[in-house]
């Protein structure tokens, strides 16, 4: 692996870095009260092909490469990681499900408005009882001959409210469990869609987050992707993907908790000096430098075999878990850095650090990424 970063990926990288700086920052506090996305900063993220980046230019992508997806994903989330899991939903699970499994039909279809951020996309996994035991689906997708019924509920579903376009996971034939699932396109407008209320979150509270309720829902024979049954294995091969989103998300979050830290640590004084020259003030944040560097490491190395087309799963997996967790550690540390100035939303630490718990419960808890890294140990 090469750890010098192309011309190309550190424009996108800095491209990433004005943009979170100049336009997210400016009103993020506000938006995190209010719980609400700004129109204006999607459309933005459009026009920078932030949300179609790694799809092939022929479905109208910007065909980068997943390194130059994680370092984009990192500098946006160190601002705003409500709108960094527009992001990576858009990019790892949407237009990746689709470009590796719809068939061409779907592409042209769906995936080209999606890849230009004509469109914005959603993926529905998560149930009420669905949700690390993702071959529990109760939702259900009735074959009708020309059509499928879909009647059941969604939980948790990011960008629920903004979508166009959702990937549906529902059970066809629940006596064959996982090998009876299939994925659907499923367009939001049909009738028998209803949302439920914005979610009220602990974190990431501008991020579109709703339940979808399906009732009688068609949806037409030929918006399946893949052969009957192919659902859960969708899902699972898409979510390997999704976690180097989630990944590189949870190391923004630490690495902008870290900077943030590092500047408070140079200007503030307390017994006649600054406070980095204190060593348990120093000793934090270099502990804090150790494990972002060690994540950032597992993140690119998991983008690294993506890229190079060989194994990544539990690379994946290791990246998730690893940078969920270190994320969770080093904003709880700079919110204590700041002392009682990190308890206030000022200085954006006490956010990031409620943004960070979630990293370790979406797209695959830590525990489940455990499961995932042990079971690959005994093959």
């Amino acid at each position: 692996m090469d750890f010098k970063f192309t011309e190309e990926q550190l424009m996108i990288q800095q491209a990433a870095k004005d943009f979170a700086e100049r336009e997210l920052l400016v009103d993020i506090i506000e938006r995190d009260d209010r719980a609400e996305q700004s129109a204006s900063h999607i459309k933005k993220l459009a026009e920078l092909g932030f949300l179609g980046m790694m799809t092939d230019p022929k479905y109208d992508g910007g065909g980068m490469d997943t390194v130059s997806y994680v370092l984009a994903m990192e500098e946006i989330s160190k601002v705003d990681a409500s709108i960094s899991v527009l992001m990576s939903v858009c990019n790892s699970l949407v237009n990746w499900g689709l470009e590796n499994f719809a068939n061409e039909f779907q592409k042209e279809k769906y995936l080209k408005p999606l890849a230009r951020g004509e469109k914005i996309g959603a993926f529905l996994l998560s149930e009420p009882e669905a949700g690390s035991d993702a071959t529990s689906q109760r939702t259900t997708a009735e074959d009708k001959g020309d059509y499928y019924l879909l009647n059941g509920t969604k939980n948790w579903i990011t960008n629920a409210q903004l979508a166009s376009t959702y990937l549906v996971i529902a059970q066809t034939y629940p006596d064959k469990k996982h090998k009876g699932i299939n994925a659907f396109i499923v367009e939001k407008d049909s009738p028998g869609i209803t949302l439920g209320p914005h979610e009220n979150k602990m974190g990431m509270r501008a991020s579109d987050t709703h339940s979808v309720m399906f009732n009688d829902v068609k949806v037409p024979k030929e918006n399946r992707i893949g052969e009957d049954g192919f659902g859960f294995t969708f899902a699972m091969k898409t979510l390997d993907g999704g976690r180097i989103g989630i990944a590189s998300q949870a190391l923004g979050i630490a690495s902008g908790a870290f900077e943030r830290a590092l500047k408070y640590s140079r200007e503030r004084k307390a017994f006649g000096t600054e406070i980095f020259n204190h060593q348990s003030v120093a000793f934090k944040l270099s502990d804090m430098a150790v494990k972002i560097e060690n994540a950032r490491n597992l993140c690119l190395k998991a983008a690294w075999l993506k890229d190079q087309h060989l194994p990544y799963g539990t690379a994946s997996a290791m990246a998730k878990q690893y940078c969920a967790d270190i994320a969770m550690e080093v904003t709880t540390e700079a919110v204590q850095i700041h002392g009682g100035y990190g308890y206030v939303k000022e200085y954006h630490v006490e956010r990031l650090m409620r943004e960070a718990k979630l990293t370790q419960i979406y797209e695959g808890t830590s525990e489940i990424q455990k499961i995932i890294i042990s079971r690959s140990l005994l093959k």
